[in-house]
């Protein structure tokens, strides 16, 4: 009666302990993969993900299927590493050492398995920054988050983290079937098994899972988002222009280009989904945006950043340092909302901050831990600092376009030096004679190129 619900129900048979002694038996690599998917049938309440379909995914599959040399060496090493293992201290060390261990175990995955996972996984940096901004409140409870692209799950893990693992719960969808494994295996490592039944495997976009039981979409106290910047969905951009979408898509849908249809900006129906999807009054954000959208001055990026800025929910902008993420060489940008925001929006000029290193063949910029403590500290006490933070109103954004650069606020400085008229005379004499020098180069060019002109026959 003590065991919680979520608990894994696993039989004696399937123990470590089990598998230990069986691993001189022929075709060990059957009973191990066996084993696996016997728990994971046991357990499928509790650990399966479900499509959007509602078909269930479990936890397990024949892994040694894809070793391909000595499947039985492969599953012997794997139970004799783990045999002897002490876990009962590591769970207790929770979301900072998983952390690390989640970012070294996919830190090659795009360049090992060459498929994409790479563009799922935000730096650990940004997804800090993110949630230190957006959970200020050390008093809430009963909070739902949710991630419409949600990857491997590094932005709800910090959301969840700063909050309280058993103060909110989590919803997340994404298209990619890899990734749900992964954020699943996030969830259960964190101790947030409880919303693994709100893990949807399908395409946010064109069909939103999470919904109110008046068929409205969900809406949400926390939403953290990396949306993929650059996506050819053309197959259903049609489908998305409909009546039911006007609302949720109020700044329009991109145009299919001529050519290059993968370079269609999928992340700006991300933000309209987000800003949608906000709970009404005290609903905030943060969303991973390449810096142009920040400063735009046509199309649907400019009708985004004027409703942000005229429904009052712009709460500010966090501009990074170039290649923070090592995978691509996109500038980035971090946006917050927040609805109950009624004072002045903070906009930072991060970008000259961190180290530049070396991350196999990509160049990365590193931000230290005072770094992003320093970004975080200013932002949450919208303080303005020298050349790195500005705050100002709504009204100043509408005059400058809506442009939302921390630069283009920032003072010009003008430096005036004392000089005698004496000084001033000599200067402007040598303006002259440069010029003169200059005007007289340029005639003697003038004349050369017409005389080469004449000299041109065509044969």
């Amino acid at each position: 009666m003590q065991i919680s619900q979520n608990t894994a129900l696993i039989a004696p048979k399937n123990l470590l302990s089990r598998l230990f002694e069986q691993q001189n038996k022929d075709k060990f690599a059957d009973i191990f993969d066996e084993t696996l998917l016997d728990v994971a049938r046991a357990n499928n309440d509790i650990f399966s993900v479900l499509t959007q379909g509602g078909e269930r995914i479990v936890l397990f599959e024949n892994i040694s299927k894809y070793v391909t040399d000595n499947r039985d060496a492969f599953c012997k090493a794997l139970v004799n590493k783990l045999v002897s293992f002490s876990f009962e201290q590591i769970f207790e060390e929770k979301f900072d050492f998983f952390a690390t261990i989640f970012e070294y175990l996919i830190k090659d995955y795009n360049t090992n398995s060459g498929g994409k996972y790479a563009e799922y996984f935000t730096p650990h940096a940004v997804a800090k920054i993110m949630a230190a901004c957006l959970v200020t409140d050390k008093n809430v409870n009963n909070a739902t988050c949710y991630d419409p692209s949600a990857g491997s799950g590094t932005l709800l893990m910090n959301i969840a983290y700063a909050i309280g693992e058993e103060k909110c719960t989590i919803y997340s969808q994404d298209i990619s079937q890899k990734s749900s494994a992964l954020l699943r295996l996030n969830l259960i490592l964190n101790n947030l098994v409880h919303s693994i039944q709100n893990i949807i495997q399908g395409n946010t976009i064109l069909s939103p899972y999470h919904k109110q039981e008046n068929g409205q979409l969900a809406q949400f106290d926390y939403i953290v988002s990396n949306p993929p910047f650059k996506l050819d969905f053309s197959d259903y951009s049609v489908a998305l222009d409909n009546k039911a979408n006007k609302e949720r898509f109020f700044a329009g849908i991109p145009n299919i280009p001529k050519s290059k249809k993968d370079s269609m900006a999928i992340y700006l129906l991300f933000i309209q989904h987000i800003m949608h999807s906000l709970t009404p009054e005290t609903g905030k954000a943060a969303i991973v945006v390449p810096t142009g959208f920040i400063t735009a001055q046509s199309g649907i990026d400019k009708k985004i950043r004027q409703k942000l800025v005229e429904s009052k929910m712009l709460a500010g902008v966090v501009s990074m340092p170039s290649n923070i993420f090592a995978t691509t060489g996109t500038n980035v940008s971090i946006l917050f909302l927040d609805k109950a925001n009624t004072k002045d929006v903070v906009l930072v000029d991060a970008s000259n901050l961190g180290t530049k290193v070396k991350d196999g063949k990509n160049q990365k910029t590193v931000l230290s831990d005072a770094e992003e403590q320093q970004i975080i500290d200013v932002f949450n006490a919208k303080e303005a600092k020298e050349d790195f933070s500005v705050v100002v109103s709504y009204d100043e954004i509408k005059a400058k376009n809506y442009s939302l650069s921390a630069g283009q606020y920032f003072e010009v400085k003008i430096e005036y030096v004392d000089i005698s008229a004496d000084e001033f005379t000599s200067k402007m004499k040598t303006f002259e004679s440069n010029l003169e020098s200059l005007f007289s180069e340029s005639k003697s060019l003038e004349k050369e190129i017409q005389k080469n002109l004449k000299n041109l026959h065509y044969e």
